[in-house]
């Protein structure tokens, strides 16, 4: 049965200077694009997996067996020399073989040394030849992390496919002017929601959640008119923001039977605008 289109992501949008010089990149990245919904529609796997087999005494659950993994296999002839670009392409044969939000991604930071890390799901926005780019409350947990230790690392899985993708490298915020120009297109519930919720911070009831919305519509003139809500000038909060992650290390995982699976992985070298790929051990 062939995959189902979902919707259409990827969009040019501007994106400042990239720190690897684009005019090295200019026959191996595509221009940057932006994912520009989170809607989905229902597609065929590429390849589909049986339940995860599991057994339960009450106090505990034994997972008694996995999946086996049976992908094409991962050669460095069938690599790009960038990863920027390599990843570009498993996002697009993500895509089209119904991966279900593929821009999921678990965003682990740490603060200063010598903090434990956190991870959390969030979503990407765009890519660029510089990075890879989400958005965010700054004074939330990883906000406050990232503030303190600019390095993160990202891991994308896509389990219709059996691939995964893991970034690591420094982050850096997005400026205030293109922030601001992509907070323009979110809906106005989103928009609210940035300015009532005060990320990672205890609630005491969902009331109060709801409260703080309704004090943020009343301040900005919501009325519940949908199309003249969505037109109204909502500004940006000062404490909310993007993040890019530049990666200086960026691995291609392919599952494999028994195992066995093929792991490269892409470094930045000191010259910084030319990679390494290597062959790593499953």
């Amino acid at each position: 049965m062939p995959s189902v289109p979902r919707r259409s992501v990827l969009a040019t949008l501007p994106i400042r200077p990239a720190i690897v010089p684009t005019a090295n990149l200019a026959h191996t990245v595509r221009h940057p694009f932006r994912i520009s919904s989170t809607h989905h529609f229902m597609s065929t796997p590429v390849f589909p997996l049986p339940p995860t087999a599991t057994q339960s005494d009450g106090t505990k659950i034994a997972i008694t067996s996995h999946n086996q993994y049976h992908s094409h296999g991962l050669e460095r002839s069938d690599l790009k020399d960038n990863p920027i670009a390599q990843f570009q392409d498993w996002f697009n044969h993500a895509l089209a073989h119904g991966v279900q939000e593929p821009e999921a991604l678990a965003l682990s930071t740490c603060p200063a040394f010598p903090g434990p890390p956190s991870t959390r799901i969030v979503l990407l926005k765009s890519v660029s030849p510089q990075g890879f780019t989400f958005y965010t409350n700054h004074l939330s947990r990883k906000g406050r992390e990232l503030a303190q230790n600019p390095f993160a690392s990202m891991a994308f899985y896509w389990r219709e496919v059996h691939r995964q993708v893991r970034v690591v490298g420094r982050v850096e915020h997005v400026p205030r002017e293109e922030t601001a120009e992509y907070f323009r297109t979110r809906g106005v519930g989103s928009r609210i929601g940035a300015w009532a919720s005060k990320q990672s911070e205890i609630l005491y009831s969902r009331e109060q959640l709801e409260e703080r919305v309704k004090e943020a519509e009343a301040r900005f003139g919501i009325a519940g008119d949908g199309a003249k809500d969505e037109d109204l000038d909502i500004p940006m909060p000062d404490f909310w923001g993007g993040y890019v992650l530049i990666p200086d290390e960026v691995e291609f995982w392919m599952g494999r039977p028994s195992r066995l699976h093929d792991r490269f992985v892409y470094r930045r070298r000191t010259d910084g605008d030319r990679w390494t790929v290597e062959r790593l051990s499953p």
